[in-house]
């Protein structure tokens, strides 16, 4: 398959993964449930990040969502 046909299919496959992942995330207790939740969001923005390449719009919302990942995981309990 072309690379143009794949791009839709991986972006709803890593959708539904995430939205599988987030719910689990949120049946853990405090504070592990923060935790998860963060290091989640990390994981997309470190993903993003590498999916950029070179695109600074999508790097910077990589970027916002790294720290909201660490806040997230470290100061909002």
């Amino acid at each position: 398959m072309p690379p143009e046909f794949l791009r839709p299919l991986l972006s709803l496959a890593g959708l539904g993964i995430g939205y599988a992942l987030y719910q689990l995330a949120h049946r853990l207790g405090e504070p592990w449930q923060s935790v998860a939740v963060g290091a989640l969001f990390v994981l997309l923005g470190g993903a993003a990040w590498v999916y950029a390449a070179g695109e600074r719009w999508i790097q910077v919302l990589a970027a916002l969502l790294l720290v909201w990942g660490v806040l997230r995981a470290v100061l909002l309990h």
